[in-house]
C-alpha cells in the first residue's frame, strides 16, 4: 500500500528509475574462460581434443566488434567413411560462450564454413571439429578487439 499522501505521479516516476538502474546499472554479462571451457565440454564429453587439422582464418587486430570475419577449414578427405561430423566455435567474454554449432556430412564436399559474429572484447576463441571417427581437433586465436560489441546493458 502507498504511503499517506504519495501520488500516482510519484509512485510510476519510483518505477521508472527502478527500471532504469536494473537495466543500465548492472554489470554487463559476460561468458568467462570457464564457461568456455565448461560448453566445450558439453559437447566433447569426456573425449580428448587434440590439437591440429583445423585452419582459423581471422584478423588478429579487429577494430570493431560488431562484425568480425571467420573462416575455418578442416583437413578432411570428406568421403562416406571420413568426414567432418560438426564444427563449433567458443569464446571466453561474449554473453554467451557458444559463437556457432553447425553440422556436416560426406556430402558436403568441403569441410569449410565462412561466417561473421561479434566479440565483446579482445579474447580467446576456439574452433573444434568433431571427425566421423569419434575424434576432437581444436585450433585457437588470440583476437585483440580495439572497439567491443556483444556488451548488454550499454
Amino acid at each position: 500500500m502507498d504511503a499517506p499522501g504519495t501520488t500516482r505521479r510519484e509512485v510510476l516516476i519510483g518505477a521508472l528509475a527502478g527500471g532504469l538502474v536494473a537495466t543500465f546499472g548492472a554489470a554487463p554479462a559476460r561468458a568467462t574462460p570457464d564457461e568456455m571451457r565448461a560448453a566445450i565440454r558439453k559437447v566433447v564429453g569426456t573425449a580428448q581434443v587434440r590439437k591440429g587439422r583445423i585452419d582459423l582464418d581471422v584478423p588478429p587486430l579487429v577494430e570493431n566488434g560488431n562484425t568480425v570475419s571467420l573462416v575455418i577449414t578442416v583437413d578432411s578427405p570428406m568421403t562416406a567413411t571420413d568426414y567432418v561430423k560438426s564444427i563449433h566455435v567458443f569464446n571466453e567474454k561474449n554473453p554467451q560462450p557458444n559463437v556457432i554449432g553447425i553440422r556436416l556430412g560426406p556430402r558436403a564436399g568441403k569441410a569449410k564454413i565462412a561466417t561473421r559474429f561479434r566479440l565483446a572484447d579482445t579474447q580467446m576463441i576456439t574452433a573444434i571439429a568433431e571427425m566421423s571417427d569419434g575424434s576432437f581437433w581444436s585450433a585457437s586465436a588470440e583476437l585483440i578487439v580495439t572497439m567491443a560489441a556483444c556488451v548488454e546493458g550499454l
